[in-house]
């Protein structure tokens, strides 16, 4: 029995180590070397140095003077982040959605984005597409008394153009330039 348990013993405890200790050391330091700012949360500081988010996780922006974000089934918690689950075909996902498209309307502008009323399959996304926050423009501009030609170029300098994929605008981003826009 103890020929058996000591060999078995010691092989558990090695690749506790390898498994447990050495390799997740050696990926933390390789992504702290190569990737600093990923591996450190991609935070978001304001002009003062103050912590505002994340970059990865979108947040709720409430107001007229703020471009608001897309929806989010947990209510932007990280510790909730997922989809509603709610199937198309269920009532509740398309009177939540009538009900979103019916606030955020703006007369004349025709419909609302889509991506301005579905939630990321995360919750937490914290992108748009340029389109939703140009629909969004008029709005800003006007609480904030400016220009909307002002609050467009703003939006066309945080238009990011992934590896793959359409091209998409960080809201938080947006909104930290947009605080920084002298009145």
């Amino acid at each position: 029995m103890a020929t058996l348990l000591r060999p078995a013993l010691s092989l558990m405890v090695l690749m506790i180590a390898i498994t447990g200790v050495i390799y997740p050391l050696t990926v933390t330091g390789i992504a702290q070397l190569a990737f600093p700012e990923q591996a450190n949360g991609s935070l978001v500081r304001d002009a003062e140095g103050n912590v505002r988010g994340s970059g990865l996780i979108a947040q709720a922006f409430t107001g007229d003077a703020w471009f608001h974000s897309r929806p989010s089934a947990g209510a932007y918690a990280t510790v909730s982040s997922a989809a509603s689950n709610l199937a198309p075909s269920n009532p509740a996902l398309a009177t939540r959605i009538k009900d979103s498209a019916a606030e955020l309307a703006v007369a004349e502008q025709g419909p609302v984005p889509l991506a301005m009323l579905t939630t990321s399959a995360s919750g937490l996304d914290p992108h748009l597409p340029p389109a939703a926050i140009r629909y969004q423009l008029a709005r800003v501009a006007a609480a904030r008394g400016l220009p909307v030609q002002t609050v467009e170029q703003l939006l066309q300098a945080h238009i990011e153009q992934p590896l793959v994929g359409p091209p998409v605008v960080n809201v938080l981003n947006l909104n930290l330039a947009l605080a920084q826009l002298k009145h």
